[in-house]
């Protein structure tokens, strides 16, 4: 990738463009995101950045994490995450990274944490359809149905669709389009919808199926 960002999600609104046309979007907090660690071919194998965002307090981080701080003179951060970016030799520790890395018209993709639902069935969960409701069905219209086979292979095949915890999983939006940037407050407009609840946290990184 070429550049990434740590965001917080605001929520979603609406803009109008030049023609009038309605564009519904979500605005995204995205950065300022502090280089807390490089990472090298020579010494880790890869290279990487690290980068922080949001402040916390000292006291609510433990020792190994504020010497991880100290040792580049970075404020502690409550989020952090790893991009391993082709350019990585423009970037130091200490430096801040902002919004205005991106651009208005580009394509990005951004991965977050879906909201959680809970235990679920499986046609909430996986779509699936309603069994009939005559003729000695019984109270089981909303079950799935068979399991598979009985005497071979005799058992329930791994992977199976089946009710479970739905949700709260990391889901990334593809090719969203970057539609304002106010590069003051930090602020990012997309267009469409992106994982996740307000105020939750989400990466933002250029697209990886740009045209």
């Amino acid at each position: 990738m070429e550049k990434g960002l740590i965001g917080k999600k605001i929520g979603m609104t609406q803009l109008f463009d030049g023609s009038g046309n309605f564009i519904p979007v979500t605005v995204i907090e995205a950065g300022p995101c502090a280089v807390v660690q490089k990472k090298t071919a020579e010494k880790d194998g890869y290279e990487a950045v690290q980068l922080g965002f949001g402040d916390v307090k000292p006291n609510r981080v433990n020792k190994p994490m504020k010497g991880h701080f100290a040792k580049n003179n970075v404020a502690p951060k409550k989020v952090l995450r790893e991009f391993r970016l082709a350019d990585t030799e423009s970037l130091k520790e200490g430096d801040i990274v902002k919004a205005d890395v991106f651009a208005v018209g580009e394509k990005v993709d951004v991965s977050g944490t879906s909201k959680g639902k809970g235990y679920a069935g499986a046609i909430k969960r996986w779509n699936f359809g309603r069994l009939k409701e005559t003729h000695g069905t019984g109270p089981v219209a909303r079950h799935q149905g068979s399991m598979g086979a009985c005497s071979d292979p005799s058992r329930v095949f791994k992977g199976k669709k089946m009710p479970g915890h739905l949700g709260s999983e990391k889901v990334t939006v593809q090719n969203l389009e970057v539609v304002k940037i106010d590069a003051e407050n930090n602020l990012i407009a997309v267009k469409g919808a992106i994982p996740g609840a307000k105020g939750g946290y989400v990466v933002v990184t250029d697209a990886v199926k740009k045209a």
